[in-house]
Order: structure tokens, then sequence, then C-alpha cells
């Protein structure tokens, strides 16, 4: 408010922002953490933002007790902008406070377009936390985190309905060490999807849904070689999600996927709730028409004490490439049980090795 700003969600407050930012970015605190306070009982309307550093200040809090909305409208994104508000090379940046981030999406979900935009990203910004916001409705995903380490996501809660279209909860990539805690995430799209180039991730007391599950993925489009590495998802509860945990890879390509665990899974009427998918295409579906040279080599995956009820009757499904395969899979105390309106349950199999120990339904494909 002392930078211009009105706060009444109808005049643009985009440059009191720019100019608190340009302040607080080239404070020099001595080592301290200087904070930009943005108040309670106040509505900020912005058009798209980049806040850029890298800045003086060692660490910089923006403590949000207000809500931040978006312009109802589709036109910025066709001037070349595919983010609403962007944070880039910032390091030990914390966003925190109980206010709430709003898209204000539904006029981006009954349009034709369908650019990939973010309400929220975060582009090498080492040390990153944000903590306690509600994120609304976004045109399309809401969070994405690229090119960062070392970052801890925790009590958020992001929401949209579960019939919008690519409203991802929380997008990672080429992204290391980064921890996705005790949030609430119930959209129309992934709760939270690992991308290429990411390594050393941990979900831990998620609950998803609706959705469509906690995934890998989806990895190697276009040919490409992607990898990621040392996934943990943990304590996490998926309900009435289109998937539960699920590896998604597109054929004709090469990298890897390895070193992954789903642990202590709770499933309320969820379809698919183990998936995994070398056979991915753009629309989702699997088809034995598409058989090119290459795949994800996907290894050392483990599922263990996964538990409740699917909403469909192929409750594992370990659909991987002719050639590449998946190798040590490895399910131990699975209990996946039939829900409403679903007489039984089963596993589908193909070229997918390892073991299996205590499982329901049985998984005769693992030795």
């Amino acid at each position: 408010m002392d930078y211009g700003a009105t706060g009444n969600g109808q005049i643009d407050d985009s440059q009191a922002f720019n100019k608190a930012w340009k302040d607080i970015c080239n404070a020099n605190a001595g080592g301290e953490t200087v904070t930009l306070e943005i108040p309670r009982g106040k509505t900020f309307l912005l058009n798209p933002l980049v806040f850029q550093g890298p800045c003086k200040a060692k660490a910089i809090r923006i403590q949000l007790g207000g809500t931040l909305i978006a312009p109802l409208s589709t036109s910025w994104a066709n001037e070349g902008v595919d983010t609403w508000i962007q944070f880039s090379n910032v390091d030990n940046l914390y966003l925190d406070g109980d206010g709430k981030i709003d898209g204000r999406g539904s006029i981006w979900w009954q349009s034709c377009m369908k650019k990939s935009v973010y309400a929220l990203h975060f582009n090498n910004c080492n040390g990153l936390q944000l903590k306690g916001l509600t994120h609304l409705n976004s045109p399309r995903a809401h969070i994405s985190i690229k090119n960062c380490k070392d970052v801890i996501v925790s009590d958020l809660k992001i929401s949209a309905p579960d019939e919008s279209p690519n409203t991802d909860g929380i997008d990672i990539s080429d992204s290391t060490n980064v921890q996705i805690l005790q949030s609430i995430i119930a959209t129309g799209d992934d709760c939270v999807a690992i991308n290429a180039g990411s390594s050393f991730i941990n979900i831990t007391g998620v609950v998803c849904g609706p959705g469509h599950g906690i995934s890998i993925g989806s990895l190697g489009d276009g040919g490409a070689y992607d990898t990621v590495e040392q996934v943990h998802v943990k304590n996490c509860t998926l309900r009435d999600t289109q998937n539960g945990v699920r590896i998604k890879t597109f054929q004709g390509c090469s990298g890897y996927a390895r070193k992954i665990s789903f642990e202590k899974i709770v499933l309320s009427n969820a379809r698919n709730p183990i998936i995994i998918n070398q056979f991915y295409q753009d629309n989702g579906k699997f088809s034995k028409g598409i058989m090119k040279a290459g795949a994800i080599e996907i290894s050392d995956v483990t599922y263990s004490d996964i538990r409740g009820t699917s909403a469909n009757d192929q409750a594992i499904d370990l659909r991987c490439d002719n050639v590449v395969g998946c190798r040590n899979i490895v399910m131990r105390n699975i209990d996946i049980t039939p829900g409403v309106d679903c007489p039984k349950t089963y596993t589908v199999c193909n070229n997918a090795h390892g073991t299996a120990t205590e499982t329901q339904p049985r998984v005769p494909c693992l030795s």
C-alpha cells in the first residue's frame, strides 16, 4: 500500500508491486531477511508480472495476507506471455501467509486456447519456501518449479473444479531436492507432476483429489532424452482421482526413471490406482498401434503398504515397453479392493519384471 496500490480488486495494481519489488530486491539489509507485506483485507488486481533477480538482499520474505487476482481475459497470453506471476533468479525467497492467489481461470477453461500457462512460476530460485497459501482456479497449471534446488512447499491448499482442463497443482522440472509437504490439492489434472530433469523429490502427507493423481511424467515427448530419479511419495491419500500413483512415458525416446517409491498410500475410490504406462499419448490412452523403437528405462520402483478402494476393476496396470520393459518392480503389502460399482479387481501386465508379495489383486507377472 505504501507504493500506491489501491487493493480494491478493480484498479490494476501491477505498477505498485513492481516498485515495491525493485526496492526490496535492491535492499542491503546486512544479511537480514527483508520483508514485503501484502496486507489482509485487500484484493489486488495484477496483470502479468516478472519479479527478476538476482537481488542484493540475502533473503526475501513476501508475506501474503490479502488476495491476488488475475485479469478476466486471455489476451495477455496472446502477447507471448505464458506466466501470470513469475519469480526468476531469486535465491532464499520465502512466500508465506494465509492469503490467496486466484487465477480466475474459468474464462480460460471455456476458450479453445490450448497454450500452457502458469499462474505462479519459479525459475532458478534456490532455497525457495512456500507455505500456507491458498491457490485457486489457475488458467492452466497452478504452480511451476523449474531449475530450482532446495525447495520446501508446505501447508498449501490448491483448488480448481475437477472438470477444469490442465489445471495441475504443482509441476516440477529440472529441479533437485524438492519437498512437497502436508498440502491439500484438488484440481482438474495432476495434483503433482514430476517432469524431466528432476531428482530427490519427496512428497509427504499430501491429500489429492479430485484430479489425475500423483504422476511422474509424462517423459520423452518428441523423442527427448529425459531422466527422473530418487522420487519418494509417502503417507499420501488419493480420493476420487482419475489415477492413483502413475508413471507415464512416450515411445520413441530415451532416458530413465529410476529409484522411485510409493509408500503408505491410502486410496478412496481411485481409478487406475497403480499404473505404469510406457505407451502414453497426448490423449492419455493406450494404443497397440504405436510401437516405436526406444523408450524410457523404468527400474527400481517400489510400491509398499498401499491400501484402499478402486473405482474400476483394473486396479494395477503395468504396461511396459515391448523391448525395454520395466525392471526391478517391487510390490509388497498391497490391498486394493473393489469400490462402488466395481465387482472385482485385477492386474494387467506387459513386460514388467520384479517381485510381488502379499498383493491384492495378485500380480502374476512379478514372480
